[in-house]
């Protein structure tokens, strides 16, 4: 589906094609979606640690780094 900028409101754009577009409003709640971040950061926690990590200390700098590692880790990098 393309989607142009002519697009401005949710009802002009099908139910099932929400999910195809990045930043549109869903219907979760604002507490679903705290409890999601909640969810994830607790998983980023556990996979830190099992990496000898304390993400409580970790940089802002350092956890991108980590999750991009995470996201790339099938990919060789030259650091």
């Amino acid at each position: 589906m393309n989607v142009t900028t002519e697009l401005t409101t949710d009802q002009e754009v099908l139910p099932k094609d929400k999910q195809l577009i990045p930043g549109t409003t869903t219907e979760q709640t604002d507490d679903e979606q705290k409890a999601l971040m909640n969810y994830a950061e607790a998983q980023l926690r556990k996979l830190a640690a099992s990496q000898g990590l304390n993400w409580n200390k970790m940089t802002d700098e350092e956890r991108i780094d980590f999750v991009d590692a995470l996201i790339h880790e099938d990919r060789e990098c030259s650091r």
